[in-house]
């Protein structure tokens, strides 16, 4: 079956009427397609500074008719995640959940270290993600979703703060073949690269776009819309990627 995602990342919710005017703007525009996204995934930097009140905000922008698919960010802190967003026990442990979606698996993985902003898939994790996938019938696909993307995107900024020991995942994905692509946020920019011989695709941001080195000295451009990207997977297992904004229509600045 064709399968339909939408992707989003970075909300940074702070409390602030432009994070929740942003991150709820978006989500309006994803709840009135005509056609309904058969999922959507959240890759990480959900609330800014870790707090319950945070995720309580993220919970009811997030609501929706479809499945919302959410892992942690370099900014969110796992305790008052699970407990304010997932309605868990708070724990310290990395949040990890597998999804079956039209006959897709998808893996929303816990890429943080507490407290750094670089990533790392650690050793329980990465046994999770082998267990997950060497469960799964050998014709069912899976995507592999987290925060840090494990490559060079050219700009100092996330470069600084990208996946460690990547090498890791790649070796784990050589034994999975049923992987069709990896999908990260963080950066702040849409982006497409290939990690491990499978299409790498970074979200774009819904609070700031990154301005490349070619674009000017100041990397965070508050006044570019929210951004998305739409997934589809193919029958053929072929993912196709489109990007979209979500311009204002209430009439307030285009910083928004």
């Amino acid at each position: 079956m064709t399968v339909l995602l939408a992707q989003i990342s970075d909300l940074h919710l702070d409390g602030s009427e432009r994070a929740t005017r942003r991150a709820s703007r978006v989500m309006d525009y994803l709840r009135a397609l005509p056609h309904p996204v058969d999922a959507v995934l959240v890759t990480g930097d959900i609330a800014d500074h870790g707090e319950e009140a945070e995720y309580e905000e993220a919970a009811r922008i997030l609501t929706a008719s479809f499945p919302v698919l959410t892992c942690p960010g370099n900014h969110d802190a796992r305790p008052a995640y699970r407990r304010a967003l997932l309605g868990e026990a708070p724990d310290h442990g990395p949040v990890n959940r597998i999804h079956h979606i039209a006959g897709t698996a998808i893996l929303m993985c816990d890429s943080t270290i507490p407290g750094r902003d670089e990533g790392r898939l650690d050793a329980q994790t990465l046994d999770w993600i082998d267990t997950q996938l060497t469960g799964l019938p050998r014709d069912t696909p899976a995507l592999i979703a987290f925060h840090q993307p494990p490559v060079e995107l050219h700009h100092p900024l996330p470069d600084s703060g990208m996946l460690e020991q990547p090498g890791q995942l790649a070796a784990l994905l050589e034994a999975h073949p049923q992987v069709v692509a990896v999908l990260t946020g963080h950066a702040h920019t849409a982006a497409a690269s290939t990690f491990a011989a499978r299409p790498l695709i970074v979200g774009p941001a819904v609070t700031w776009t990154l301005r490349m080195p070619w674009e000017g000295d100041h990397p965070a451009d508050r006044d570019q819309p929210p951004g998305l990207a739409f997934h589809i997977l193919g029958n053929d297992q072929r993912l196709t990627t489109h990007y979209r904004v979500v311009p204002d229509r209430s009439g307030c600045t285009a910083a928004a």
